[in-house]
């Protein structure tokens, strides 16, 4: 039998069980850095299956490691594992036990999927040189758990040439399989401006700075300026989706907090952007005579395929799947990955 059959007549047999442990997973989320049921979970598969494991890196992540038959290169698999404060409305025998909470994103497949890999790679190595580093990662979706995880070593000892991961998608159908050349999802950064003006009676605007109009001018301006100084060929967003001002509906007051969050996939326009946006702001603002504070936080870069390993993937995947069910996307998603 050759290897595409081996992997298809394991995964066969290892079907029900990954089924039974996604339902698991399903129905016991953890929000980020409060994984540990999961990692519990993950770190006996492992060592169940004969994999090398290690629990605890960077709070609540786990890593394994996969030894081939001779010395060669380290390639990473990377799956996330934290679920989101959000409450399960499906009505199914594997719903969420734990109110307020749920796998929305799909990382119980994420975990279950690497599980798997793990397993099929277990049996198959001493058919390829090299090594395979499973990473097992915490609180992709709030604070970033990736940083935390290399700053601890996950990606040495041996030394990762390549990492590879996956996130499943409700636009494509299962078999397939969706790949990206080049930027894959954007970078994600957020801002806050504080808007600092005189409050007053709402009968007596003249005697104060409205921080609500000032405010109400950056919402409406702030994006439309912003896609005017971007090259229309790089993909940039700029979402507000948060106003707060005032408690009562006759006193202007003296503050408006506008939050929201940007969205690019180049560094040589993430490098602009705070100084773009902060000149903005402050013609705006201080044409209506009032203030600001301007605080903008950096978050995650943008997710990049190096094309050379896309081809790799592209070509092994079609051994798997059928060249029929590859996909290649042309747009960039501007969600963002840690």
């Amino acid at each position: 039998m050759n290897v595409t059959g081996e992997i298809n007549r394991i995964v066969e047999d290892l079907y029900p069980e990954l089924v039974n442990i996604r339902r698991k997973i399903h129905q016991y989320p953890e929000i980020a850095y409060n994984e540990e049921k999961t990692a519990g979970l993950i770190f006996k598969y492992l060592q169940d299956i004969g994999v090398e494991a290690e629990s605890g890196v960077a709070k609540t992540g786990v890593k394994g490691l996969i030894k081939g038959k001779e010395n060669g290169k380290t390639i990473a698999l990377r799956a996330d594992m934290d679920a989101l404060p959000v409450n399960e409305e499906n009505e199914c025998e594997y719903k969420s036990k734990i109110p307020g909470m749920m796998h929305a994103c799909g990382h119980d497949v994420h975990v279950t999927c690497l599980l798997g890999a793990a397993h099929v790679l277990s049996k198959l190595k001493d058919k390829f040189n090299g090594n395979i580093r499973l990473i097992f990662q915490p609180a992709e979706e709030s604070v970033g758990g990736a940083l935390p995880m290399i700053k601890e070593g996950v990606l040495d000892n041996p030394r990762v040439n390549a990492c590879a991961a996956l996130h499943v998608s409700p636009d494509l159908p299962v078999g397939q399989i969706g790949v990206h050349y080049g930027p894959a999802y954007s970078s994600r950064d957020s801002f806050e401006i504080i808007i600092k003006g005189k409050g007053g009676h709402g009968a007596m605007p003249h005697l104060s700075v409205d921080p609500i109009i000032t405010g109400a001018q950056l919402v409406i301006a702030l994006p439309a300026i912003i896609r005017q100084k971007i090259e229309a060929i790089k993909p940039v967003i700029v979402s507000i989706c948060s106003f707060q001002s005032g408690k009562t509906e006759n006193v202007i007051p003296d503050n408006a907090v506008i939050k929201g969050t940007v969205r690019m996939t180049d560094n040589e326009t993430k490098e602009r952007m705070p100084k773009l946006m902060e000149k903005i702001i402050s013609g705006i603002v201080s044409g209506t005579g009032a203030d600001y504070e301007f605080i903008y936080r950096e978050g995650f870069p943008a997710t990049i395929n190096n094309e050379d390993l896309t081809d790799i993937l592209v070509a092994s995947a079609s051994k798997i799947a059928g060249s029929d069910n590859i996909k290649k996307y042309s747009n960039t998603l501007m969600v963002s990955e840690d």
